[in-house]
């Protein structure tokens, strides 16, 4: 038999997209690759040389520049085949890995909620800290961007998001705060990283630099970074708490806030919900130990390069795995049925399938810029306009440029392959130290994580809560200057100090 509770709830249960907010995103993303596309035809086209495993070869031996133009022009109607051509990519694995993961959060989801373990987590939450609750709010996001500078969980992020949103309205606050704790605290430990293994490993094994050196003052940035965001949180879940009209997304709120309301406190009595929501809790404590693992595989110099690439999913597919399965024995224990469950499953995953799109037209953009040989002209400009600059100026421009790169192509690896053979021989030429050029690297990959409209973890957070893009930067733009201003200052520093 299916759980009373369940039954007498609304059907607004589970993860919701809104549909004004991803046709809005589509139609930006559609226009952004069509944007490209009419880049590959007027931009010249050109590739430096490259070495067996990919790597670009910047100069050759009398140090002349190895980038040359080609005879090369991507026939424009590759830009309608390219969502279909992406399959056949290297981006296809990863890509089609979030979809799969998203599919089945989705479908979890649902089960938590009708099941009624959302509820009991929330309540139980909002019970204990509701007199300590600015408190909670700098403990999580301290946790929050530990894990993300310390272990690189980024994608892992979308799971926490409605559980936050969730606490954040049930503690009185809004989306926004709930987005804040969650989606925006890991992407800034993703900036202020320390040991992430997906840009301080990557980039420092890149340099010739001895793994994690120089900690102390990346940890000086992480702490800077950390204090200027709960700042900001916390003032605004205060000014929010006071007057909760104020909020830009009080009325898209509405629907949630009435659905995480507290009205049912005995929910924490019920001995199967207390059950059930310790077997979901400790199937997610299970990725912590995977994201260790992942980490400390990752470390072993003689791993082949392929399976660190397959290792470094491990998180991820851990999440997916034990989220789902922690779920459905959540919903079984608190007396869902067999079939029940699996019908709910489904109907959850279908209602967040629309997702997918959005990440198919994101993974066009970066085959379109490869396939379009446009990349290596652009990197090729860039590193010529550096050059003639000082040392501080440079890395704050080298940084820039990681972060302009972040709007065409996400992962930090890629970027870190593509950037770091250009950037490295022209930091021995201005001056600046291959520890500082570590650090520009990662205070401008994690930022931009979320801050485009390619960013399909940032768009899938926010879809699933019914924020729009437009809101999102508007609630953030000035967190983001304060703390761009903040890492151009540690940047700055960071050479008058020779950082090494």
């Amino acid at each position: 038999m299916s759980n009373p509770q369940a039954s007498a709830q609304s059907a607004e249960q589970g993860l919701h997209l809104n549909k004004k907010t991803i046709l809005f995103i589509l139609a930006a993303i559609i226009g952004i690759m069509i944007f490209v596309g009419v880049l590959t035809q007027v931009v010249p086209r050109g590739e430096y040389l490259r070495d067996e495993a990919g790597t670009i070869i910047a100069s050759d031996e009398s140090g002349a520049t190895t980038y040359h133009e080609i005879d090369f022009r991507l026939p424009f109607w590759k830009v309608l085949t390219a969502p279909v051509e992406v399959f056949g990519s290297s981006e296809a694995l990863a890509g089609v890995a979030i979809i799969v993961f998203i599919v089945l959060i989705g479908g979890t989801f649902l089960i938590l909620d009708k099941s009624g373990v959302l509820s009991y987590i929330m309540t139980s939450v909002a019970n204990r800290f509701s007199k300590r609750k600015y408190l909670l709010l700098p403990i999580v996001i301290l946790l929050m961007m530990a894990l993300s500078s310390v272990v690189g969980i980024l994608e892992e992020s979308v799971t926490i998001v409605p559980l936050c949103v969730a606490l954040s309205l049930a503690l009185g606050w809004d989306s926004l705060v709930g987005l804040s704790i969650s989606l925006v605290s890991i992407a800034f430990g993703y900036s202020a990283a320390t040991f992430n293994p997906f840009n301080v490993v990557l980039v420092q094994s890149m340099a010739g630099l001895p793994i994690f050196s120089g900690l102390g003052y990346r940890l000086f940035v992480f702490v800077g970074v950390y204090l200027i965001l709960t700042a900001f949180v916390l003032l605004y879940a205060k000014r929010i708490e006071a007057s909760p009209e104020r909020s830009i997304v009080y009325e898209s709120d509405e629907a949630l806030r009435e659905k995480y309301a507290q009205t049912d406190l005995s929910v924490s009595e019920d001995p199967r919900l207390k059950k059930a929501t310790r077997i979901f809790v400790g199937c997610i404590s299970g990725v912590l130990l995977l994201a260790a693992a992942s980490f400390l595989i990752q470390r072993i110099p003689t791993i082949p390069e392929g399976t660190r690439e397959i290792v470094s999913y491990m998180p991820m597919a851990g999440m997916a795995i034990l989220f789902t399965v922690g779920g459905l024995c959540a919903g079984s224990v608190a007396g869902t049925s067999g079939k029940a469950l699996l019908k709910e499953f489904w109907q959850g995953a279908r209602e967040i399938a629309p997702i997918a799109p959005l990440i198919i037209f994101v993974m066009a953009i970066t085959f379109l810029m490869r396939e379009g040989k446009i990349i290596d002209t652009i990197l090729f400009h860039i590193y010529n306009g550096v050059c003639g600059f000082g040392p501080a100026t440079a890395l704050l421009l080298i940084s820039l440029v990681v972060l302009a790169m972040e709007f065409f192509i996400g992962s930090g690896t890629a970027k870190a392959f593509l950037i770091m053979p250009l950037v490295l021989p022209l930091a021995d030429m201005v001056g600046l130290t291959r520890q500082s050029i570590v650090l520009g690297f990662s205070v401008a990959d994690g930022f931009g994580n979320i801050l485009y409209p390619t960013s399909g973890v940032m768009l899938i957070a926010i879809g699933l809560v019914g924020v729009s893009y437009g809101k999102f930067l508007r609630y953030t733009w000035k967190l983001f200057a304060a703390e761009f201003a903040f890492c151009a200052l540690a940047l700055i520093l960071a050479v008058r100090i020779g950082y090494a």
